[in-house]
């Protein structure tokens, strides 16, 4: 029973789509409305308001590594296995891609697996992180970066993570690039948008 208390938690807290909540906040229209229709920070921005899009990033990358941190934290106590633990790192991930509270209709999980690893690992938190910005920094291209901070974070995970972290770090891999599958096809084609460039506010674009 606790462990299908601390997965189900962990699914409900990812549930939380904060761009969707600030947004309303901010009296933005609805992230899933325009642009990628993505309700993520990246999309956020799309609005030009910074301070949203900031928030929005920090609040998914936090409900990610609240729900890892309170597993770690309470699973000895509850005698929980620590593949019940990882589970629940995959969970809260599973709610923000697919959120009940929103209709299953969630990001694509950056932020949150962000969060997830800094809970897991801070070294393995900051070093995909690094990843992501080096790679972001020469191609200015949010996607990208993402695919390959993914593609890298298994790797990094089997040199500082047990093996049952290393496999919560795969599926979230997987299922993160997996999400990324229309931007891929995007960059196969040489048509992904990327930051520096001219990107249209949400009411000059319709959604994707």
């Amino acid at each position: 029973m606790p462990t299908i208390v601390l997965i189900l938690a962990a699914y409900l807290i990812g549930s939380i789509s904060f761009a969707v909540i600030v947004s309303k906040l901010f009296g933005l229209p609805d992230p899933r409305s325009y642009g990628s229709g993505n309700p993520g920070a990246t999309n956020v921005l799309r609005t030009g308001k910074k301070l949203a899009a900031a928030l929005t990033l920090f609040g998914d990358a936090a409900k990610g590594w609240l729900a890892m941190f309170l597993a770690l934290r309470y699973a000895p106590a509850w005698e929980i296995p620590d593949i019940a633990v990882a589970g629940a790192g995959v969970a809260v991930f599973v709610g923000h891609l697919f959120p009940v509270f929103f209709g299953f209709k969630g990001g694509k999980g950056v932020a949150t697996a962000l969060g997830i690893l800094l809970a897991a690992s801070v070294w393995l938190g900051l070093t995909v992180a690094a990843s992501w910005l080096l790679v972001f920094a020469m191609f200015r291209i949010s996607s990208l970066a993402a695919l390959t901070a993914a593609a890298l974070a298994p790797l990094f995970a089997s040199l500082m993570l047990p093996g049952v972290y290393v496999g919560m770090v795969i599926a979230l891999s997987v299922l993160l690039i997996w999400r990324h599958r229309g931007n891929i096809q995007n960059l196969l084609r040489g048509k992904e948008s990327g930051f520096g460039r001219n990107q249209p506010r949400p009411q000059d674009a319709p959604p994707e």
